[in-house]
């Protein structure tokens, strides 16, 4: 009888999963005719030809859009207080290649307190400030190594699941080439995205943004934030932290996300401009690809999410991709004239490589304005052949992950732009 209950909730759930896959397109002859949004060219019909009339114009412009349409609105964050505490300190970390430091961050508005843990790993062996990527990681700092000392969260412990090995400690140290990065010079601050926005129906309230003003007083306004947008927060909250430490390099800040973190690292780095290098790994629908090729993902699956990921307003696009007032090269335009790396892998036809690469390329123009390259065809190159302009780009074999052939191009694509910059 057991086994026949076990068996019936798995043709329950493959089916589930059948039907949210249903009306996806992986046929490249499906891709309708579209045109794509004017990125140079302002709401009023005003044509853009300069850097200056970019920054002055255009840009805001297209910021108002992402934000009232897509993402929502970052709100005002006077009233929130953060402080520090070190937790621990190791300065023997990965065989003494690296000093290992926890730190805990507390937010709050007077009433309310919510926590937050930072993992920061800086390079012994270099001498003077140092290049530092800041990211998210999907299942505790102590996820991305084996190192019996790191710590996890209050919010870790409200999502992970019972008992579920793939959550246990260094479950996904392979997404993390901590000692290619350390060796090359850098250091690498990660912090678990549950702990600013838990991904779990019901946990909001378990949310930085229960501590905003207003918080759950009126219905939800079309363009109010919701999980993206506080990642996005999130995000900058680490800088702010990093900027206290006598070895980070403030003017060499670069920030890596891997799918729905791949989303949030780009609306993060089109809002703060501190973060110098964008990366977007594999981010897809809602992130770098573009959503008129009606391509794998679609926006009818992306905003149905639970909990949110997208502003309400981003709703009424769903089957109307080609409505949309704006679409991702615009996004990825808004980097300008800082360094952006689009990354995707041959497998992960759901989050439409072809269509990550267009909207790489289309937004080239905005870095034209400025004198820099992006890039030069629509053509795709081939796999493992990245492409380190000042947008750059690559394909590699596999599926939706980050390797280490990820963080070693990652690396050169940094590597290319903060010493262009010394």
């Amino acid at each position: 009888m057991k086994r026949n209950l076990i068996a019936m909730a798995i043709i329950l759930l493959a089916s589930a999963s059948l039907n949210a896959q249903q009306n996806i397109n992986y046929d490249e002859s499906k891709v309708p005719d579209y045109v794509l949004p004017e990125l140079l060219v302002t709401s009023d019909g005003k044509a853009i030809t300069s850097a200056r009339q970019w920054e002055k114009l255009r840009r805001p412009e297209l910021l108002e859009l992402f934000a009232s349409q897509m993402y929502g609105r970052t709100p005002d964050d006077s009233g929130i207080s953060v402080r520090y505490e070190l937790l621990a300190e190791n300065p023997a970390g990965l065989g003494g290649k690296a000093t290992i430091k926890q730190v805990k961050f507390i937010f709050s508005n007077g009433k309310k307190e919510l926590e937050a843990l930072l993992l920061l790993l800086l390079p012994n062996g270099s001498v003077g400030k140092v290049p530092v990527f800041v990211g998210y990681n999907y299942k505790g700092n102590h996820s991305t190594l084996s190192d019996t000392t790191i710590q996890y969260s209050d919010n870790f412990t409200l999502v992970k699941p019972a008992g579920h090995p793939d959550w246990e400690r260094a479950c996904q140290a392979s997404r993390w080439s901590y000692d290619d990065i350390i060796d090359r010079g850098y250091a690498v601050a990660t912090m678990c995205y549950h702990d600013i926005f838990p991904d779990k129906p019901g946990l909001k309230d378990h949310s930085v943004i229960s501590l905003f003003k207003g918080y759950g007083t009126q219905p939800e306004a079309p363009d109010e934030w919701q999980a993206i947008g506080a990642w996005a927060w999130g995000s900058s909250q680490m800088v702010d932290y990093l900027l206290t430490e006598p070895r980070i390099d403030s003017h060499k800040i670069a920030i890596m996300g891997h799918s729905r973190q791949g989303k949030a690292a780009l609306w993060a780095g089109a809002q703060d401009t501190r973060f110098s290098v964008v990366i977007s790994n594999d981010s897809g629908e809602g992130g770098a690809a573009l959503s008129r090729r009606e391509y794998g993902e679609s926006i009818e699956r992306v905003s149905s999410i639970q909990p949110s990921w997208f502003c309400p307003a981003f709703n009424q696009y769903r089957g109307k991709e080609q409505e949309r007032p704006i679409d991702q090269h615009q996004l990825i335009a808004l980097m300008a004239p800082r360094a952006v790396y689009v990354a995707s892998a041959v497998e992960d036809r759901w989050a439409d490589p072809k269509g990550e690469y267009l909207a790489a390329y289309h937004a080239s123009p905005a870095y034209t304005l400025y004198g820099l390259k992006g890039l030069d065809s629509n053509v795709m190159p081939h796999l493992h052949e990245p492409i380190l302009n000042d947008i750059g780009y690559h394909i590699r074999a596999g599926k939706h992950d980050v390797t280490r052939y990820d963080w070693l191009a990652f690396l050169d694509f940094a590597d290319k732009h903060f010493k262009a910059a010394d």
